[in-house]
């Protein structure tokens, strides 16, 4: 969708929808049964059919000669789709076994993330002046466990090359105490990066949030700091960097960061911010999810079987930077 933002307006001036090497729609269903969450109808109420060619996109970028790069959940996986619009490769994890798409699907990416959480696959996508992309995994993976993700504040950045079409380095990313991020909660699994931007060569920024609170990180991307291929991407070392409690201590070059802006304090950000794109040095353009209006349980729904609107708007805010970064 390409949108041009007036004021407090915003307009779409066009639509460019996916498809399959043969033409047909990419839809958002989930692909493979077990693994990805059930599908059901609009209304919740009838089971409807997996979809290998579908994708849940979060986060995109354009590519010098026009294409763009995409990122999902549900593999997860990075996607290249041409200008037109039509899905060229998908990367997945090693393992994955993703069969019956409509498009080229290569196991490029590590094994390792087979184990994202559900629904918590890649969430952030940057582009470095370079022409590299860093993808961010929404969460931490569930290593060995559900609960030792559930627990844990160490989450993964990769690095992948689209000259070589493969992940060229990985980082640990430590996230703060979930009660840093947002006083008053303490459930850690509420932490999740849902926004990467590069801001200069190998630097980026990192978006940790809850749904009612949003920080930035300044990251610089250390070569020093690369955990591809080691221990770490073993699903059978224990303990895993997941449950480790502090894993710059147990050896784990985590990746440094600093502060740049606690959202939480900027008057007129709503929550839920998911979307995060720079203007120009000092201002950045951020975007909530609305969550299509809808809300958990059965009050998302009247008796009628029809959306009870939470009447929470998609918003679009401008917020300048104490400084350039």
């Amino acid at each position: 969708m390409k949108i041009r933002v007036s004021g407090d307006r915003f307009k779409v001036v066009s639509a460019l929808p996916l498809t399959t090497s043969s033409g047909k729609p990419v839809t958002g269903l989930p692909n493979q049964e077990g693994r990805d969450e059930a599908p059901y109808s609009f209304d919740a109420r009838k089971p409807v059919s997996y979809d290998p060619n579908g994708l849940d996109t979060e986060g995109i970028v354009r590519a010098a000669d026009g294409s763009f790069w995409l990122v999902d959940e549900y593999g997860p996986s990075l996607v290249h789709v041409s200008a037109r619009g039509k899905v060229l490769k998908r990367f997945v994890p090693q393992g994955l076994k993703l069969r019956g798409a409509d498009y080229p699907v290569v196991e490029a990416l590590p094994g390792i993330l087979l184990h994202r959480k559900t629904n918590r696959g890649f969430e952030g996508l940057a582009q470095l002046p370079g022409g590299d992309l860093v993808m961010a995994v929404q969460s931490p993976l569930s290593l060995p466990d559900e609960d030792a993700g559930e627990a844990s504040r160490t989450a993964r950045l990769l690095r992948f090359s689209p000259k070589k079409q493969a992940v060229t380095a990985e980082y640990a990313y430590r996230f703060d105490a979930v009660d840093v991020v947002d006083p008053g909660e303490d459930d850690t699994s509420e932490l999740k990066i849902s926004s990467v931007v590069a801001v200069g060569r190998d630097r980026l920024l990192v978006q940790e949030r809850t749904d009612k609170a949003a920080r930035l990180q300044a990251v610089t991307l250390n070569r020093r700091a690369d955990i591809l291929g080691g221990k770490w991407d073993k699903a059978t070392t224990r303990p895993s960097l997941e449950q480790l409690d502090d894993p710059a201590a147990a050896g784990v070059p985590v990746l440094g960061k600093r502060l740049v802006v606690d959202l939480g304090t900027v008057s007129g950000v709503p929550d839920k911010i998911e979307g995060v794109a720079t203007v120009d040095g000092r201002t950045l353009a951020l975007i909530n999810d609305n969550d299509f209006g809808m809300t958990d349980g059965a009050e998302a729904f009247d008796k009628h079987g029809r959306l009870v609107d939470s009447g929470v708007e998609t918003t679009v805010t401008y917020v300048r930077l104490p400084r350039k970064h």
